[in-house]
C-alpha cells in the first residue's frame, strides 16, 4: 500500500477549528493526503476554500451524496479511503452509516451520533464493514494521558477508590445571556446537537477520559444539570456522581458557563498506593502523589515513559507538545490500523467508545429528568 492515505473530509471548512485541528493533525506524521471533500454546503464557498488551501477541485464535489456517488466510481487504487467527518452532531450518524456501507473507513467527530440508538445502528453496520472506524476524543492522544493510563494498567496506584473528572470552559456566557444568540447557535438547538449540549459536548470528554485511563466501565450515575433560562431547551453545565466497577465511585463536572475558564478539562484518580493529577492546560506535566513520598513529576519524551506515551511523543523532552500533536496521535493510530500492522488499543478511541459516550450523555438526561434519580448504564 502507498504511504499516503487518501483522505476526505466533510465539514471543517473556513475558519472551523475542527477543521484545521484535523488537517495539521493528518499531516503531522506524513500518512495522509487530503484527496477529495465537502467543507461547505455551499458549493461556491466549497471551491474556494478548497483553492486556498490547495486540494484538487475535481475532487471537491456539491454535497455529500455527490461524494459518495462519483468517489464508488473510480477505481479502488484511486478512491478516498477514509473520511473524516467534521459536521455539526446531527451529521454524524448519516454520514458515518453510508461511509461505513460503501466500505470506507472513518474517522469522525464527537458525539458519535445524536442519540443511543443511532450509536447502536452504527455499531452493527461497522461489524458488516469491518473497515476502521476511530473517534477523536482528542485528549487520548497527548503523551501524559497514555503514561498515566500504562501505569494505572500496571498496577501503580494499586486498587482505585476515587476519580474526579472536570471539564470547565467559559465560552458560552455571551451567548447564553443573550436571548437572540440562545435561541439561534447551533449548538442550543437539540435538532442540530442533539438532547445535551454541555455534557453531550464536554462532558461525554471527560467522561471517556475516566475510563480510557482507569480502565473501569461507569456502571451508573445520577445528574443533576442547570439550563439557566426557561427558553433554553439545552444543559449549560452540570455535575454527575458516577459508580465504577469494583466499588469505586467519582464525580464528573461539566460547565460552559464557568466564567473566566478556557478549556479546563482535568482528571484525578486517587488510589490505595498513591494518586494522578493531569490538566489539559498544562498538558506535558503528569502529577504523582502519595502520603509518603514527595510528589513526582512525569514529562513526555523521557526513557522513564511507557512505550505508549513515547510513541506519541515527536520531540526531545523539554519540547512542548499540544493538541495538534495529541489529534495526530489519533490519525497515526488510525493510519496503522488502515494499513493492517500492529498497534496498541489505546492508540485511538473506537466505535464502542462511542456507544458508551452516547449512553453515558442519555443517562445524565434522563437522570436529570426523572428527578435526579440514579440510572444504570445499557453496555
Amino acid at each position: 500500500m502507498p504511504k499516503k492515505i487518501r483522505l476526505g473530509i466533510l465539514g471543517g471548512g473556513g475558519d472551523s477549528l475542527i477543521g484545521v485541528l484535523h488537517r495539521v493533525a493528518s499531516h503531522i506524521n506524513d500518512n495522509y493526503q487530503i484527496t477529495g471533500a465537502v467543507f461547505n454546503p455551499d458549493f461556491d464557498t466549497n471551491l474556494a476554500f478548497a483553492k486556498e488551501i490547495d486540494v484538487p477541485l475535481n475532487r471537491i464535489y456539491k454535497d455529500f451524496d455527490t461524494f459518495i456517488e462519483e468517489e464508488m466510481k473510480l477505481p479502488f487504487e484511486e478512491r478516498i479511503q477514509v473520511c473524516s467527518v467534521l459536521t455539526p452532531n446531527f451529521l454524524h450518524f448519516p454520514m458515518a452509516k453510508k461511509l461505513l456501507d460503501n466500505g470506507f473507513h472513518v474517522i469522525c467527530e464527537k458525539p458519535m451520533t445524536t442519540t443511543l440508538e443511532e450509536a447502536k445502528i452504527l455499531q452493527e453496520a461497522h461489524k458488516k464493514a469491518g473497515t476502521v472506524f476511530a473517534l477523536t476524543h482528542t485528549y487520548t492522544g497527548y503523551p501524559m494521558v497514555r503514561q498515566m493510563r500504562e501505569m494505572i494498567k500496571a498496577g501503580v496506584l494499586g486498587r482505585i477508590h476515587k476519580v474526579d473528572a472536570r471539564y470547565y470552559q467559559g465560552w458560552i456566557n455571551t451567548i447564553i445571556h443573550d436571548k437572540d444568540k440562545r435561541s439561534s447557535v447551533w449548538r442550543l438547538d437539540p435538532k442540530k446537537a442533539g438532547i445535551s449540549s454541555c455534557m453531550g459536548d464536554i462532558g461525554v470528554h471527560a467522561f471517556n477520559l475516566v475510563e480510557f485511563t482507569t480502565g473501569l466501565r461507569v456502571k451508573s450515575l445520577l445528574c443533576d444539570f442547570n439550563y439557566l433560562y426557561e427558553d433554553n431547551q439545552m444543559d449549560v453545565d452540570g455535575t454527575v456522581l458516577i459508580r465504577l466497577e469494583d466499588h469505586v465511585k467519582g464525580v464528573i463536572r461539566g460547565s460552559q458557563v464557568a466564567t473566566g475558564e478556557e478549556n479546563g478539562l482535568a482528571i484525578a484518580i486517587y488510589g490505595e498506593k498513591g494518586a494522578f493529577r493531569w490538566e489539559q492546560e498544562k498538558p506535558n506535566f503528569l502529577y504523582k502523589m502519595s502520603d509518603t513520598e514527595p510528589m513526582q513529576v512525569y514529562k513526555p519524551g523521557h526513557a522513564y515513559n511507557s512505550e505508549l506515551s513515547l510513541d506519541g511523543t515527536k520531540l526531545p523532552a523539554g519540547h512542548p507538545e499540544g493538541i495538534f500533536d495529541s489529534m495526530a496521535n489519533i490519525y497515526l493510530g488510525a493510519a496503522r490500523a488502515i494499513r493492517g500492522e500492529q498497534y496498541n488499543d489505546g492508540e485511538f478511541p473506537t466505535m464502542t467508545d462511542g456507544v458508551r459516550g452516547m449512553d453515558f450523555i442519555e443517562s445524565t438526561v434522563a437522570s436529570h429528568k426523572n428527578g435526579n434519580t440514579w440510572v444504570q448504564l445499557e453496555e
